[in-house]
């Protein structure tokens, strides 16, 4: 059966693009903060990235995607 590395907090849960409801990539949300910090708005980064302006708004104020891994661990794959 195939295997897959995820990324998990000190609890053990999910984070970042392993987490089963994250809609961007850990390169994407890097690349919106980034976008924010020359100035983008909540408005044109929710519309470029798809997603809506109350994510981009957690994201930016550390309510969504604030967590870091503290290790990795395999996860069995179906297929």
């Amino acid at each position: 059966m195939p295997t897959r590395t995820i990324a998990v907090n000190a609890k053990g849960r999910r984070v970042g693009d392993s987490h089963h409801n994250a809609r961007l990539t850990d390169a994407e949300v890097d690349r919106l903060l980034t976008l924010r910090d020359e100035g983008w708005g909540y408005r044109k980064l929710a519309a470029t990235f798809e997603v809506s302006k109350t994510l981009v708004r957690n994201i930016c104020n550390g309510k969504a995607r604030c967590q870091v891994p503290t290790h990795w661990r395999k996860v069995h794959v179906k297929g």
